[in-house]
């Protein structure tokens, strides 16, 4: 509760760039040429006419401009317009996982000699795909997602996360050789992404952890028929133009999943975000694909842009054989595991290993060949994009006394690496990994 991220008020002129108004998009890119493709909403506040033209200004990190466009507008009084425009980069070097380049907008609003208002747009030049059978594709190249899963809290340090920590444990989480992360299960702090940016991290953006069907009694549920589509939209003009988002998802272990009307409610929001983006995909956290009694229905899954697994593993003889017999049946779908599970690991020995050397506790040791026979699988499926475990840090809720936290991190809650970031560190890297616990 209260004010736990930054809150900023913005003086304008009457005449400026709308708030959230500037969409960047790189619809080809190569190490040859780009095209930097820009849409800028320019609004009117005054009571009378205004002409201008809209400026817009690309630098590289050094701050040298290598792109320039104008664009002349007239705009009646309390009047908004879309303009597009155009801007050929050449050679440019492209945002990727292990050079995460970055280049800086410039848009700025002149009446006649006056500036009337400059905002600033950090973007990346690179192009994404999905591809039933090569998985995610980053510029051209195929990219397995080593992702996890994080909660917005910082452990003791609460909700209010100081950006130092997350930039401490996002680097942390890059030694160990994670290259995505699920933002599990709602919008994160802007800060958040722009050090996702800055470090290549490839980022599952997700949205809702419920819509109409209720988890918890005060839940979204109650707001979700009047709020839902101004915050999607909120939540798409907000970070679309993070060049680490390359997936959108809306929302996690969804109870529509399974009922039969449940695909009218996320073709909506399907429509919602391909209309206010369409430069990226759609999909859902689904807990219920193979569930006994109740599975996922198919035209839900059909609805999909990307099938989203929520535990692939959980099911019967899918235990051993994830998400194969779902490629045999629909060899056309495209495939992501949202979430799946870990080893869970308390630094408290006698929890994890016990006091009694005589007594055997193997649950703790053997969590690790269920994680380390998933990933394998993973690795050597192509079509099958990546995967996100459940979690990178472990956070608080979803405890049991004595506890406050859950303890499914790789890194405890204050940021501490734990036996199974080592198990990920030999995984996900090409360093030899050594490790004695």
């Amino acid at each position: 509760s209260g004010i736990y991220r930054h809150v900023w008020l913005t003086l304008t002129d009457p005449l400026h760039v709308g708030h959230w108004g500037t969409y960047v998009t790189t619809p080809r890119a190569d190490t040859v040429g780009a095209a930097v493709v820009v849409r800028t909403r320019v609004e009117n506040d005054h009571a009378t006419a205004r002409m201008g033209v809209l400026r817009s200004v690309v630098t590289d990190s050094a701050g040298r401009e290598i792109g320039r466009t104008e664009t002349p507008f007239s705009l009646a009084a309390g009047a908004r317009v879309e303009l597009e425009q155009r801007l050929e980069i050449a050679s440019p070097r492209l945002w990727s996982v292990d050079a995460p380049y970055l280049y800086t907008l410039r848009s700025e609003v002149r009446e006649g000699a006056r500036s009337a208002d400059m905002t600033t747009t950090t973007f990346g030049i690179r192009t994404i795909a999905y591809d039933k059978d090569r998985g995610f594709l980053l510029n051209g190249r195929q990219v397995k997602m080593w992702g996890v899963n994080l909660h917005h809290e910082a452990g003791g340090l609460g909700a209010a996360v100081p950006e130092r920590v997350w930039q401490r444990r996002l680097e942390a989480l890059k030694a160990m050789g994670a290259n995505a992360i699920r933002t599990s299960h709602n919008p994160p702090a802007p800060e958040f992404l722009d050090l996702c940016d800055r470090l290549g991290f490839l980022v599952m953006a997700e949205a809702f952890d419920e819509w109409t069907i209720g988890k918890v009694p005060e839940g979204y549920h109650q707001y979700f028929a009047e709020w839902s589509e101004r915050d999607v939209m909120d939540f798409i003009h907000r970070d679309r133009n993070h060049p680490s988002i390359v997936l959108w998802s809306a929302g996690n272990e969804i109870g529509e999943q399974t009922t039969p009307d449940g695909v009218q409610v996320l073709q909506r929001l399907v429509d919602l975000f391909h209309r206010e983006d369409p430069t990226r995909p759609v999909t859902t956290g689904n807990d219920n694909i193979a569930a006994d009694g109740r599975p996922a229905t198919l035209a839900f899954l059909n609805a999909l842009d990307i099938v989203g697994y929520n535990y692939v593993d959980r099911w019967h003889e899918r235990r051993e054989t994830f998400a194969d017999q779902d490629r045999h049946d629909h060899p056309d779908w495209k495939m992501i595991g949202t979430e799946s599970g870990t080893l869970f690991q308390s630094f408290d020995e006698q929890f994890a290993l016990g006091d009694d050397p005589t007594a055997v506790r193997p649950n703790y040791t053997s969590g690790m060949l269920q994680a380390e026979r998933l990933w394998k699988w993973v690795t050597l499926h192509d079509y099958f994009a990546g995967n996100f475990m459940w979690t990178g840090i472990d956070y608080l809720g979803e405890s049991t006394w004595p506890f406050k936290g859950f303890a499914s991190g790789a890194m405890d809650i204050t940021g501490q690496p734990k036996d199974a970031f080592y198990l990920y560190q030999s995984l996900w890297t090409d360093r030899p990994v050594l490790h004695l616990f």
